[in-house]
């Protein structure tokens, strides 16, 4: 079955990608609008990884007791309601809290789409087809919002994301089919299906990789456009672009690398060795002077198929039986990176100034390898 890389499954991590896209640039509206710090709406990270670490612990269950399909909606109708609710520019707080609803809605959506695919025969390339639509919501975010931030205030961003969740999630009520819940999902796991999940090494490494790997690239794709401002120099909209350039390397490598690599026989474990030495190697560049606009597509063209890869390797490493509850697992866990690591170069930021991103990112990128390496051993 390849129903979830069908137009709804796209439309959900294009939906997604978008509203992370416009994220970085919203943030400095947001940042004026209600007077706070950077440390300070670095609060929202928080609250959205807790509740996407919720949804993707959990995930296992509901698609056990009621389906692919049941779970599909709930995701979607809870990610636009949240839209729509922040659209209404609520006090600061209820943003904040609501940012725990946004995560638990795209936990869901993202563990539930990547457990149908991970199973399948091709897994690596159906997986890296499917992320890669996420780029083609986060390329044109940054640019979508600076365009209308010209003409309206920020909520109105929210706005139009809200609204471009309502078919999506009539699309998953009525179009996608009510299919079976698998045996391997229903049979019954002593311990309880997160439990024994976490007992697995190869999934807690696994869970490690993604956690760093989510911290370089949402703290790249938050920041780059504050950093390209404030660092050096640009306008806003060269920032903006800039900005989408990142998001467009991170799609072509993810439609790109994996057919490429299968044509010429690479295994998974060396098309993940050979792009994380292409993201240390990029991100080393990025940090060097008159190299902030161009030097942001390789590193996001590199990072590109890293996350669909080790989605494709988790049932390898814990069994076809756990293999949707361990998809949650390491899902929840690699937003704790999405949010603690950007938080902190936003911190960073604040008390060294701007320019501190770049050899974060650079850090960052040299620590994927290490931690790759025990990984990769037990994949083989």
């Amino acid at each position: 079955m390849r129903r979830p890389v069908a137009p709804l499954a796209c439309s959900a991590f294009t939906l997604i990608g978008l509203g992370t896209g416009a994220g970085g640039v919203l943030l400095v509206e947001q940042l004026r609008d209600y007077g706070v710090d950077r440390a300070t709406i670095g609060l929202t990270f928080f609250t959205g990884s807790a509740g996407f670490v919720v949804a993707g612990a959990t995930a296992g269950a509901p698609v056990q007791r009621f389906g692919y399909r049941a779970a599909l909606v709930a995701g979607g109708a809870l990610h636009t309601l949240t839209a729509l609710v922040t659209a209404a520019r609520p006090a600061f707080a209820v943003p904040v809290l609501l940012q725990l609803a946004v995560g638990c809605a795209t936990g869901l959506l993202e563990s539930v789409l990547n457990a149908q695919l991970a199973t399948l025969p091709g897994a690596t390339s159906l997986l890296n087809r499917l992320h890669a639509f996420f780029g083609v919501g986060a390329l044109p975010g940054p640019v979508l919002a600076t365009r209308v931030l010209a003409h309206a205030p920020w909520p109105a961003v929210w706005l139009v994301l809200g609204l471009a969740g309502v078919p999506l999630v009539l699309g998953f009520l009525v179009a996608n089919p009510r299919s079976p819940t698998p045996r391997a999902t229903r049979e019954r796991t002593p311990g309880g299906l997160a439990r024994t999940t976490l007992r697995q090494r190869g999934v807690r490494s696994a869970a490690v990789l993604l956690t760093v790997y989510v911290g370089l690239e949402l703290g790249v794709g938050t920041w780059a456009f504050s950093h390209l401002v404030d660092a050096r120099g640009l306008p806003d909209q060269l920032a903006g672009y800039a900005v989408g350039g990142y998001w467009l390397g991170l799609t072509l490598g993810r439609f790109l690398i994996s057919p490429l690599a299968a044509r010429v026989g690479l295994t998974d474990t060396g098309l993940m060795t050979a792009c994380l030495a292409g993201v240390a190697a990029a991100s080393a560049a990025w940090s060097l002077p008159g190299a902030a606009v161009a030097g942001l597509v390789l590193p996001g063209f590199f990072l590109g198929p890293v996350f669909p890869t080790t989605m494709a390797l988790v049932p390898r490493l814990a069994g076809d039986r756990l293999a949707p509850a361990a998809i949650g697992v390491v899902n929840a866990g690699s937003v704790v990176g999405g949010a603690a690591l950007p938080w902190l170069a936003g911190t960073l930021a604040q008390g060294l100034g701007a320019w501190a991103l770049a050899p974060f990112a650079a850090a960052l990128a040299v620590l994927q390898p290490a931690v790759w390496w025990p990984l990769a051993a037990r994949a083989r």
